[in-house]
């Protein structure tokens, strides 16, 4: 039988744990992410259209930018649209 003290113990690393879980999901769903994804994309593929020889690099590496944002957007929308009218009979 656990003592008190054990119980006590295991609480406080769940409460540590919660705290790390929601940092991360704070960072997950921030604008800075996406905004740092999205220049990373638009650097990363305006690269690669450089050195294949695609015209307009720069002004062609906009369009998967701004995917990745309009993606992000969506993404919440869809999911709970799913919560409420598929996953509401899982348990």
């Amino acid at each position: 039988m656990a003592t008190i003290q054990d119980l006590e113990l295991e609480i406080n690393k769940i409460k540590e744990r919660n705290k790390r879980v929601e940092r991360e999901k704070s960072w997950e769903v921030s604008w800075t992410r996406k905004l740092l994804i999205s220049l990373l994309t638009y650097f990363v593929i305006s690269l690669f259209f450089l050195f294949a020889g695609i015209s307009q690099p720069f002004v062609n590496s906009i369009v998967p930018a701004v995917a990745f944002i309009l993606s992000t957007l969506s993404v919440p929308l869809v999911k709970n649209w799913w919560l409420k009218y598929i996953h509401k009979g899982i348990k």
